[in-house]
């Protein structure tokens, strides 16, 4: 119990002293990691269903051989790529966002660092010493959010990639 209260509070003293942009970071991530698994949802219990649903209404053609027929298998093939890659470009807008919005709180930090420096005498360390890690842990929230992000991200890039061409594969013109 004492273990868990030492790292709430170590986690809030880190929040509090990397700014207001930590805030704005740790919505964002909430978001992304929010999306991100939505996306393994679907990849976990409703694609399997939607596959099922393209491959029957395929076999259940009669002519796979005509222009019409290879303008629905493109049709199912578009419809499965367009819920595959829901919410991908958002995923990686927010990826792109994450170390952007760290560099803003290096430069409020050093704003803050700079206030510091014009007021209170420049060889105090401690009183510079907020705005310096009000500069460097956004930075590195951002990055660290930003690195695990884009690994998920290639990591549903390729399963999308590897699906749709499993069903082209699939779809088979007789």
């Amino acid at each position: 119990m004492i273990i868990e209260f030492n790292m709430i509070n170590n986690i809030t003293s880190l929040i509090d002293a990397g700014g207001f942009v930590i805030w704005v970071l740790l919505a964002l991530s909430i978001v992304l990691w929010s999306l991100l698994f939505e996306r393994y949802l679907f990849f976990w219990f409703d694609y399997p269903k939607l596959k099922n649903t393209i491959l029957n209404q395929w076999q259940k053609r009669v002519d796979k051989n005509t222009w019409y027929s290879e303008k629905i298998r493109e049709l199912l093939i578009a419809e499965a790529n367009l819920n595959l890659n829901k919410s991908m470009l958002l995923i990686k807008s927010l990826i792109g966002l994450c170390p952007m919005l760290g560099l803003i709180g290096t430069v409020t930090g050093m704003i803050h660092v700079f206030d510091v420096m014009t007021y209170l005498d420049s060889n105090n360390a401690r009183a510079m010493a907020s705005g310096i890690s009000m500069a460097t842990i956004p930075t590195m929230a951002g990055m660290v959010i930003a690195i695990s992000g884009i690994y998920f991200n290639v990591r549903l890039s390729s399963r999308i990639r590897y699906e749709i061409h499993s069903l082209s594969d699939q779809l088979t013109i007789d």
